[in-house]
């Protein structure tokens, strides 16, 4: 059944894949981005191209009304993360809830994840600094989900705390499940952003994990 989806952040390496792979299914998508004349590439059949601002709930309304779900792949490093991700948080909250979109998937990052109970990758010793911000950036946008009166059911979709290939070939096959980083597959050194838009939009078609971080690896 084909769906309506608002993705955020279409422009980034990310977002183009979940708009690739969600039209690959027949669905309808409006990409949303801050300027529409850098990503005219991204319109075509089934892809319509909108300007936004994911850290505005009356943008959110605005973009998202008569969608029937949304996927945030928005991110920003010219504002401090934790800014950033907290301001959209509350602003995709709101302005879903206001136009009755009922569920949100968000991208996470995997250094958020567990390693051993209640103690995040970026909480081990040796972590390194200039990746330390941008971790707690997103950390503080789930304490936001988590702490929210909604009936919006979110999910944090967070890929391995390993490089993430924008060029890898799509294969279809994922695991998931939990808030603890994924004992890595033999092998497994990269994960590809294909891969991660099939699990993105196998959680809009069939939604099977609500109002948690959730790990998605090879």
């Amino acid at each position: 059944m084909s769906s309506r989806i608002v993705i955020f952040g279409a422009g980034g390496r990310a977002g183009r894949h979940a708009v690739a792979e969600a039209v690959s299914r027949g669905h309808q998508v409006t990409a949303v981005v801050r300027d529409v004349a850098k990503y005219g590439d991204l319109a075509g059949d089934g892809v319509s191209v909108v300007a936004g601002d994911v850290t505005r709930a009356d943008s959110v309304a605005e973009v998202a009304a008569g969608h029937d779900a949304a996927i945030s792949a928005a991110g920003r490093l010219d504002v401090p993360a934790d800014e950033f991700y907290v301001s959209a948080a509350h602003a995709l909250l709101d302005g879903l809830g206001r136009v009755g979109v009922g569920r949100l998937v968000l991208i996470g990052i995997g250094t958020t994840l567990e390693v051993a109970p209640g103690v995040a990758v970026h909480e081990t010793p040796g972590f390194p600094e200039e990746g330390l911000a941008f971790s707690l950036g997103h950390a503080a946008e789930l304490d936001v989900l988590r702490a929210a009166e909604t009936e919006i059911s979110w999910l944090v979709l967070a890929p391995p705390p390993v490089f993430l290939d924008a060029e890898a070939p799509r294969t279809g096959h994922y695991r998931i499940g939990g808030n603890q980083v994924l004992p890595a597959a033999e092998g497994e050194t990269t994960f590809p952003y294909s891969d991660l838009a099939v699990a993105l939009i196998d959680e809009i078609e069939t939604p099977k994990h609500h109002r948690s971080l959730t790990a998605v690896a090879a």
